[in-house]
């Protein structure tokens, strides 16, 4: 492995632009191959970043690259990530990981028996004030955890939102959306041993808007809703016995919050960052790769199944079933 972590990005829409940039600003990191189902794609996305132009995802994957990011559409993340598995390349796929539990099985599956590394790009859970939130619960400072609040909202019209809107291509404002307050729920609370979902549709047939309560034996609750309707505050709170985290918007970015502490009084964080904030995320996996891990211990291979698990019975719940999925 050279000293400059080379990456090879697979997709070149929206999200494979936002990481590429986000990685100028981390040092001994690189994007050196683009891979599209079209060349011409791959090669206009390519020139931004003096990267080699591939076209087709098996010419990419052959490549010499250190890892692979999986920047296409969710319903393809599974064959893509398998597909780069397979080729011996360490793969950090775009969240969310996949459409349901049994592709996310697949795909872990690949990982462990080509011993190559797989982590779910979830962002939000490397930057610096979700490591503060970790902080602050593990300290015990809040005292027991009562409640979690956070809601993600975004006014995405199916013109021009179309795949968001697309029963075939999983769309909807769960997977896309509320998979952000459902990956903090887990990363304060863990996996809950209840979940109760409902619903209103799109006139397409997918999610419009889901809310959703997970409750644990143990008291806690995560109070958590999504839309592609409308803009919502897109905020968080974590409640305890002796104190609260409030997450400005939008809590799962770069943002800012604060600590209240009954008796002690207020922690103000300021947003201070520079960037979107994915890069964090890539320099954590890079880490992996060089100390040859599969999984990462802030984002591991069962916490991102369990989450494909609690998403696929909230779609149970509310009834949503996309049609290329089988019976």
């Amino acid at each position: 492995m050279s000293s400059d972590f080379r990456w090879g990005i697979l997709g070149t829409g929206g999200i494979a632009g936002t990481f590429a940039r986000d990685l100028q600003l981390l040092d001994g990191h690189s994007v050196t191959a683009v891979g599209s189902r079209t060349l011409a794609k791959a090669r206009d996305f390519a020139s931004e970043f003096s990267a080699q132009a591939y076209g087709s995802y098996e010419d990419l994957v052959a490549t010499n690259v250190d890892a692979i990011y999986i920047a296409t559409p969710h319903t393809l993340h599974v064959s893509n990530s398998i597909l780069a598995l397979k080729a011996g390349k360490p793969v950090l796929c775009e969240k969310p990981f996949a459409v349901n539990a049994s592709e996310a099985n697949s795909m872990i599956q690949a990982s462990q028996e080509n011993n190559v590394a797989l982590m779910e790009g979830m962002w939000s859970r490397f930057l610096p004030h979700y490591k503060v939130i970790r902080e602050v619960v593990a300290s015990g400072e809040l005292g027991e955890i009562v409640a979690i609040y956070a809601d993600h909202g975004q006014a995405l019209p199916a013109n021009p939102y179309y795949r968001l809107h697309a029963p075939e291509l999983a769309g909807g404002a769960l997977l896309d959306l509320g998979i952000y307050p459902i990956s903090l729920t887990f990363m304060v609370l863990g996996d809950p041993d209840s979940i109760i979902a409902t619903s209103q549709e799109t006139k397409s047939g997918v999610d419009a808007q889901t809310s959703f309560i997970f409750s644990y034996v143990s008291g806690e609750h995560s109070v958590m809703t999504t839309t592609l309707e409308v803009r919502t505050p897109c905020t968080a709170k974590i409640i305890g016995t002796r104190g609260r985290i409030e997450v400005d918007s939008n809590f799962y970015t770069p943002t800012s919050m604060r600590v209240i502490i009954d008796g002690k009084g207020t922690q103000e964080f300021p947003a201070n960052y520079n960037g979107h904030g994915i890069r964090e995320q890539a320099a954590h996996f890079a880490n992996l790769v060089r100390e040859g891990k599969l999984e990462s211990e802030l984002m591991p291979h069962s916490e991102t199944l369990a989450i494909m698990d609690c998403m696929d019975e909230i779609r149970y719940q509310i009834g949503l079933k996309y049609p290329f999925e089988e019976n």
